[in-house]
C-alpha cells in the first residue's frame, strides 16, 4: 500500500511539474550579446510581497503590476554597472512601456532620493519612476546577491527570467526577446 501511494504521489507530482514547466523555446534562438547572460527558468518562480517605496514615500508591492510583463531591475547609486546599464532601461522603458509591459527599477539599500535623482540626471534617465526598498526586504526574498540583477516577470506576477550583472536592455536582442512576450496572449 505504501509503495503504491508513492506511487501516485510522484506521478501526480511529475505531471504537476510537467504542466507548470515553461516553453521558451522561440526566445532562446533571440538571446544575443548580453542577452546570453539572460536565463530562462523550467518552471516559473514566486516573486516577492515585500514593500518597496516611491519618492513620496508610497507603499507598493509588485502584486500592482500584475497583468503585464516586468522587467525588475535591482540597482544603487553606488553601482558603477548599474551607471552602465540605467540609459538602457530608460530607453526600453520608453520604446516598450505600456498597459503590456513596465521597467521598474528599485534601489535597494542606502538611496537617498536626492541621490536617486541626481544619479537619473547624470545619465539622461527621463522615463522611469523613484523607487526604492531602503531595508532589502524585496531584494532578500528574492535572493538578490549582488548588482545589478535584473529579473522577467510574467503577467501572473512569476519569475520566468533572471540576469545577473549589466546588459544592454535597448539592444535588438532584448527589445526581440521582450516583444516576443508581450505578444504572447
Amino acid at each position: 500500500m505504501k509503495f503504491l501511494r508513492c506511487a501516485v504521489l510522484y506521478a501526480a507530482l511529475g505531471l504537476g511539474a510537467n504542466a507548470a514547466l515553461a516553453d521558451f523555446s522561440a526566445i532562446t534562438p533571440l538571446r544575443e550579446g548580453d542577452m546570453k547572460k539572460l536565463m530562462f527558468h523550467s518552471a516559473p518562480k514566486d516573486t516577492s510581497d515585500a514593500v518597496f517605496f516611491d519618492e513620496d514615500g508610497t507603499e507598493h508591492t509588485l502584486a500592482e503590476y500584475h497583468g503585464q510583463y516586468v522587467l525588475l531591475n535591482f540597482w544603487a547609486t553606488w553601482c558603477a554597472p548599474c551607471r552602465k546599464e540605467m540609459p538602457s532601461l530608460d530607453a526600453l522603458q520608453n520604446a516598450l512601456g505600456g498597459d503590456r509591459f513596465q521597467v521598474v527599477p528599485i534601489a535597494t539599500g542606502r538611496n537617498m532620493v536626492p541621490a536617486i535623482h541626481r544619479f537619473f540626471h547624470q545619465v539622461g534617465v527621463t522615463n522611469l519612476p523613484v523607487l526604492l526598498a531602503p531595508k532589502q526586504r524585496i531584494a532578500h526574498e528574492m535572493a538578490v546577491l549582488g548588482l545589478p540583477v535584473s529579473v522577467i516577470i510574467d503577467p501572473d506576477g512569476r519569475e520566468i527570467a533572471r540576469l545577473r550583472g549589466d546588459a544592454d536592455w535597448a539592444s535588438e536582442s532584448a527589445t526581440n526577446i521582450l516583444t516576443t512576450l508581450i505578444a504572447q496572449p
